[in-house]
């Protein structure tokens, strides 16, 4: 399974986000919203890896950062035979710093893809997935908007694909 290192939004984006979901639900497009588990929530993937070994782990939890606004932009569709409908995130330099710097402390473990190396990264967040292509339209239109929405990374997050467990790491700085 999947190892993976997530960044959390505000309770704002968050909401905003899971309203999407449900809007797609509404709509007939199989979204995030039918996941129930505690741990299904909006979320940027910033690291993946088949294993990530308990040094590596111990370095994440030492990881400082401090909050980072981040806009929350428009549509995107990944694939073509079951795509994948997420919003993109705008990257900015505070972004980009903080994923340099998850991607540098997870790349000694095995099976870090490609997309997830720094200047291959496009940060999203996932809204749907396997959307049957007849519905794409109808999806995008029930999720779009004409403006990016603002958003804050508080947070990161281990996932554990295989226990199906989350735990934070990280240190927060608040303040400059």
């Amino acid at each position: 399974m999947v190892q993976s290192v997530e960044l959390l939004l505000d309770e704002a984006a968050d909401t905003e986000i899971r309203r999407q979901w449900q809007l797609l639900a509404e709509a007939g497009v199989p979204s995030l919203a039918a996941r129930a588990d505690e741990s299904n929530r909006p979320h940027v993937t910033a690291g993946v890896a088949r294993q990530i070994w308990p040094r590596i782990e111990q370095a994440l939890d030492e990881l400082a950062f401090a909050p980072i606004p981040v806009r929350l932009g428009g549509l995107v569709v990944f694939g073509a035979r079951r795509p994948i409908l997420v919003r993109l995130v705008v990257p900015s330099e505070a972004l980009l710093a903080l994923h340099r710097r998850i991607f540098h402390t997870i790349s000694p473990c095995p099976g870090v893809p490609g997309n997830l190396h720094p200047d291959a990264w496009t940060p999203h967040i996932t809204l749907a997935r396997r959307v049957p292509p007849h519905q794409l339209g109808e999806a995008i239109h029930a999720v779009a908007r004409d403006r990016d929405f603002p958003a804050t990374v508080l947070g990161i997050r281990r996932w554990d694909g295989d226990q199906r467990r989350e735990w934070p790491v990280g240190q927060v700085r608040r303040g400059r």
